[in-house]
């Protein structure tokens, strides 16, 4: 019998749906699926893992943060469990039915692990096999990719998969060494552990700086001057050539010559193109989901569903060429029935040459993310539908012809003084007719001709500031870490995701928390390697000589042991100072706003006997005023104040989704929402987690808010 095992189960169903010469039976080894047919006269079983089977871990005498030193971790030997333990079984009970073996795991290196892991259990249940293993890469998951796949079989790269795995254990190594440092120098355990990661901590540094360079920005006063004119049909506003006056009296002068006539003295036209967008890589594709409202692991967890249905082609790719074995034809053959964009795939059909575009980067691994097979709206999750539209538009649009947009520029004299404005329209719509996510408003101006007078119907001189530098969003973050070096296209938007759940920053663009400024102003103070991206893409770079086979796993881990033994000492010799900038931080987001009673902080605190978390006044014992706060999730203060009630606003992160609330339980804001809230209870509507929080009910659960001698003793006992 052949084995085939492949990653997830709807992919091994798939894989001999598309293999069988006949007829799939479908079976279960305990609750584990397997699918068994015929191929090629042979008996075969295709059997799904669930990712990874084995997890690297720490003996269990390691477990101990408080009484194990960290720097033990460093050479503790790393052991591999089974994280799995049904599928596991499974494995090495089929496998020794088994006289060969195909591996049909993603074809990458975190894919080839995975593979290899579970050959391990294979091999420990029949190491007679060992010989008789061969190796299945696909791009996709339809029939004549898996066909050819499996008509091509090679050699399982067990050099990839130790790249996977030295990037696994240098990792926890790092991960786990540094974040238990951090938090027993700080003191902080159980769930308020302070994590630090090989490629977290330098993106974490990233958004850090950034917000110190906002908090640091000085701005500048700057005037422009601004009117409104009239052709006796349209107005239209425009601007003084002086795009920005750097003092007041010039732009008031400049105002004061402005008559109320104005007469045209050019109309300049020119005619563009904008170029089609080159294919999807991972990078560019999760940067444009972001657009539409994504988070990089939303949009990656979507598109991995969509490739194991069959969908789109596999997700995690740098490619930006089409490989010359794609068959456009084909894939625009299916395309014609989707929703929306199927006429213009027809209308593609119809050309005599398909020329699509080429991006900078051309790997041979897997194609740039395309569409390799038809769904319907019906078929899809709405956000299923809204991913595959875009993976479906993006390939239309890099097989369109460009754009053309036309440029008129307006130039008027008034007083002495030069008026001018400008718009843009399209011409000929080309790939934007398909792929309206980069489509600009057309900027309509109206007809004019030299010489003509308009009337100007107002000016005025407008004061304005120079602004700081943005923040990241998710989708810029993505290719500011891939520029870097930072991560790799399967791991990035995990990272970023953790920053989100371990509470250093919040919304999007992101915005750091105090204790995540601090915990990156202190590891770049004191342990700079850690906080930048140099070390990390080094390894990163020596994770790739390991999968080419030019160097060895050991020998990559060995000298990631070397830099952290460095960082390590350093942070040991300056741990009193690290601690005292990460607690200072810690406190800055303890503090929610003014008490409205005596004007002093609130801040968060935890009763002595229950450890539930509440507002306290720092005023106490002369002020006793408290507020109850959210069990759950991770609290950070607004720096703004409820308009109703005038209590501090906070955001709460955790669960479905962040909300906002004030800290006061009996805002009358608060007291409208839960009315209308019972009043939709009442006409039949259930409320769900996120409109209790949309709605402020449910805020707390342990009931109490305002003053309240009956706090006085927990008041005592509770901490910052």
């Amino acid at each position: 019998m052949l084995l085939i095992i492949s990653e997830k189960a709807n992919a091994a169903k798939k894989i001999s749906q598309f293999l069988a010469d006949g007829p799939v039976k479908d079976g279960k080894h305990r609750s584990v699926p397997h699918h068994s047919f015929t191929w090629n006269g042979e008996d075969a079983m295709s059997v799904g893992l669930k990712g990874h089977v084995l997890n690297p871990e720490y003996p269990e005498e390691y477990s101990n943060w408080q009484k194990v030193e960290p720097s033990a971790l460093i050479d503790a030997e790393i052991h591999k469990s089974v994280s799995e333990k049904g599928v596991a079984e499974a494995i090495r009970s089929l496998s020794k039915k088994a006289d060969s073996v195909i591996v049909a795991t993603d074809f990458d290196r975190e894919g080839e692990l995975i593979g290899v892991e579970a050959l391990s259990l294979v091999l420990e249940a029949k190491p007679e096999l060992e010989d008789h293993v061969r190796r299945a890469r696909f791009s996709a998951l339809t029939g004549p990719e898996v066909n050819r796949a499996f008509d091509e079989l090679v050699e399982v790269s067990h050099d990839l998969a130790a790249a996977g795995e030295a990037r696994q254990d240098i990792d926890l190594i790092w991960g786990a060494t540094l974040t238990r440092w951090v938090s027993r120098a700080t003191k902080r355990y159980g769930s308020a552990f302070l994590s630090v990661g090989r490629v977290q901590s330098p993106t974490l540094a990233l958004i850090a700086d950034r917000e110190r360079e906002r908090r640091a920005f000085v701005p500048v006063p700057y005037w422009e001057l601004h009117a409104e004119l009239s052709d006796g049909a349209q107005d239209f506003p425009v601007r003084h050539q002086t795009e920005r006056f750097d003092d007041e009296e010039s732009a008031r002068t400049a105002h004061g010559n402005i008559t109320d006539a104005t007469t045209v003295t050019e109309v300049k036209q020119k005619e563009a193109q904008r170029k089609p967008p080159t294919p999807f890589s991972t990078t560019v594709f999760l940067s444009a989901a972001a657009n539409l409202g994504f988070s990089p692991s939303r949009a990656s967890r979507i598109a991995e569903d969509l490739y194991t249905d069959g969908y789109i082609s596999y997700p995690r790719t740098d490619n930006t060429v089409y490989p010359r074995s794609l068959d456009l034809r084909e894939t625009l053959g299916y395309l014609k029935k989707v929703e929306g964009a199927g006429s213009y795939a027809e209308g593609l059909l119809k050309k005599e040459k398909l020329s699509p575009t080429r991006g900078k980067k051309e790997t041979t691994d897997h194609p740039p993310i395309y569409p390799t097979g038809y769904a319907s709206k019906k078929a899809l999750r709405d956000d299923q539908w809204k991913i595959y539209q875009l993976v479906v538009r993006r390939f239309l649009a890099t097989l369109s012809a460009p754009a053309k947009t036309l440029r008129t520029t307006l130039n008027f004299d008034s007083g002495g003084e030069t008026l001018t404005t400008g718009g843009t329209v399209v011409t000929e719509e080309g790939w934007l007719g398909v792929y309206p996510y980069s489509r600009r408003a057309d900027e309509e101006l109206p007809s004019l001709s030299e010489g003509q007078e308009l009337r100007v119907n107002s000016a005025e001189v407008i004061g304005k500031e120079t602004q700081p530098p943005g923040r990241y969003g998710q989708g810029r973050l993505i290719q500011v870490m891939e520029d870097l070096g930072l991560g790799t296209k399967a791991t990035r938007p995990n990272i970023i995701q953790n920053l989100y759940d371990r509470g250093y920053v919040h919304a999007d663009p992101l915005i750091p928390t105090e204790t995540g400024i601090a915990v990156a102003k202190a590891l770049t103070d004191f342990a700079s390697e850690i906080a930048t991206h140099e070390m990390t893409s080094e390894l990163e770079a020596s994770m790739d000589s390991i999968s080419e086979g030019e160097t060895s796993k050991e020998a990559v881990v060995d000298r990631s042991k070397e830099v952290l033994r460095k960082v390590y000492g350093e942070l040991e010799s300056v741990q009193d100072e690290f601690a005292d900038v990460v607690r200072a931080g810690i406190r800055e987001d303890s503090v929610l706003g003014p008490c409205k009673k005596c004007g002093l902080n609130l801040t968060v605190r935890r009763a002595k006997k229950s450890g539930k978390r509440f507002a306290g006044c720092e005023g106490y014992p002369d002020c006793d005023q408290t507020y109850s706060l959210p069990p759950r999730g991770e609290i950070i203060p607004l720096g703004t104040l409820c308009e109703a009630c005038g209590s501090p606003e906070i955001k709460v992160v955790g669960g479905r989704r962040p909300w906002i609330t004030c800290i006061d339980m009996s805002c009358p804001k608060k007291q409208e929402e839960r009315e209308k809230a019972r009043a939709r209870k009442e006409a039949g509507s259930k409320n769900n987690d996120g409109e209790d929080a949309k709605s402020g009910d449910g805020v707390t659960e342990d009931g109490s808010s305002g003053n309240g001698q009956a706090r006085e003793k927990e008041l005592e006992g509770s901490t910052t």
